[in-house]
């Protein structure tokens, strides 16, 4: 039997289509259950959904009437739908239901390691969609219930097919697909993000930066918050011509401030960033790998660049090493430590001695840290410039402390290849390489592991 449920309500066997349920809620009841075969819900939960939680008193007999009619309907073609306590199932026999169909094709993408097989299993999974969930059958409260979860993963998947467009070169179709789906959820980052990536590589640099500045003003206005590290930074690239940007499957990892080469914050937190300059460069000779903390000036500029300290500090940091040049050395040798510490235990939570190093530095840190107000008006914790030479350790410590204490810490990825090895946060738990190739390697389309 199969079944579809994105878009109107269908049951076909045998290519066929077949009657199913002589009313809209049968049907309904029908389409909550396929939603998750094999899953019991409970005649309360069904009841809640069916009449959105004001049922009339003949709600369970309802239910119970719906249940005999769907059985009557379907046990012929296999299909059998049976009670367990309060409640029912569909048994989860080889029966097709789009939906799952669905959601596995996305995962079977985020697992790809070839970006063409990526953006064919993508192109499958999103021709299912023949319109809204249940389309004919539930209401628009009930669809705003249910359809959560599968039009997140729609998203996801339409994210994924684009990033992958990109590596192919296909930014003129990843426009085309994007641009509808950006209008309806204007403060998706990830979505808007890769739209401007697309659009400055299509010579659309003016429509690129009109997007930022849109979705700038939306994000500042409805939430009160400005845009995020990725979209920030793809801004940047683009107000400042980026030629990297415009060139599809080559690594961009490279950011150049005060004449220093920095890693590009895509990690999705300074943190990530930080272990991000010692991942993946371990394996010379091929360049650029090397070590990215050459001297104790490029962690005073980088600590500047992602805002762990202010440019004031950071002339003052590097008026000070020029003075105490073996002083900076020794701190850069602890930061190294640190780092390698982070790295350590971000990519293993089992490893205590590692966490506990962390943890010493962060101690030491949060002695030195001072509580200031920014121009918004909100407050922050700042390194305090009496710390010296050691502000910059202090920032890094302090970062690395509050991504080990926050819930994201467990949606860290690493890749697996011994030529890579960056972290990134990944919310949806499907994006397994690095995307955006900021690693260098020569294999940037391996999938990552969960860190």
């Amino acid at each position: 039997m199969d079944f579809r449920l994105l878009g109107p309500f269908e049951a076909r066997h045998d290519g066929r289509l077949v009657e199913v349920g002589s009313r809209r809620q049968e049907r309904c009841l029908l389409g909550v259950l396929l939603l998750d075969p094999g899953r019991l819900v409970s005649t309360d939960r069904l009841i809640d959904l069916l009449w959105h939680g004001s049922p009339p008193a003949s709600a369970r007999g309802a239910v119970h009437t719906y249940i005999g009619r769907l059985r009557a309907s379907l046990t012929p073609y296999g299909v059998r739908i049976s009670t367990r306590g309060d409640g029912y199932l569909v048994e989860a026999d080889e029966h097709r239901v789009d939906v799952l169909e669905f959601a596995g094709l996305v995962r079977q993408a985020g697992e790809a390691a070839d970006p063409a097989e990526r953006v064919r299993l993508l192109d499958r999974a999103l021709a299912l969609w023949r319109g809204p969930l249940l389309a004919d059958t539930a209401d628009e409260e009930l669809r705003d219930r249910l359809a959560g979860p599968v039009e997140e993963l729609r998203l996801v998947g339409a994210e994924l097919q684009a990033e992958a467009r990109l590596v192919l070169g296909q930014h003129s179709r990843a426009i085309t697909e994007l641009a509808p789906l950006v209008a309806r959820h204007p403060t998706r980052e990830q979505l808007v993000a890769t739209l401007m990536t697309a659009l400055y590589r299509a010579a659309r640099r003016a429509d690129a930066l009109r997007l930022y500045r849109s979705t700038r003003d939306l994000l500042v206005a409805d939430l009160g918050v400005e845009p995020g590290a990725r979209l920030r930074e793809v801004h940047r690239r683009i107000l400042a011509g980026d030629d990297r940007l415009d060139r599809p499957g080559r690594a961009m990892f490279e950011v150049r401030v005060r004449d220093e080469r920095l890693p590009w914050s895509v990690g999705g937190h300074p943190a990530l960033d930080f272990c991000n300059t010692f991942a993946g460069w371990g394996q010379p000779p091929e360049p650029p790998r090397g070590e990215w903390l050459r001297g104790y000036r490029t962690l005073a500029v980088w600590s500047g660049h992602v805002g762990l300290t202010d440019e004031v500090s950071v002339g003052r940091l590097l008026h000070l090493a020029r003075r105490d040049p073996a002083g900076a050395d020794a701190v850069l040798a602890e930061t190294r430590a640190l780092r390698a510490a982070l790295y350590a235990c971000l990519v293993d939570p089992a490893d205590r001695p590692a966490f506990d190093t962390v943890a010493r530095y962060a101690e030491a840190a949060a002695r030195t840290l001072v509580f200031r107000r920014e121009v918004d008006g909100r407050g922050r914790w700042w390194p305090d410039l009496s710390a010296g030479l050691r502000l910059p350790l202090h920032a890094a410590a302090w970062c690395a402390a509050q991504l080990l204490a926050d819930p994201r810490r467990f949606t860290v990825r690493a890749c697996p290849d011994e030529r890579c090895g960056w972290l990134f946060l990944d919310d949806t738990g499907l994006r397994r390489w690095c995307s955006l190739g900021t690693c260098g390697s020569r294999n940037a389309g391996l999938p990552c592991r969960s860190a």
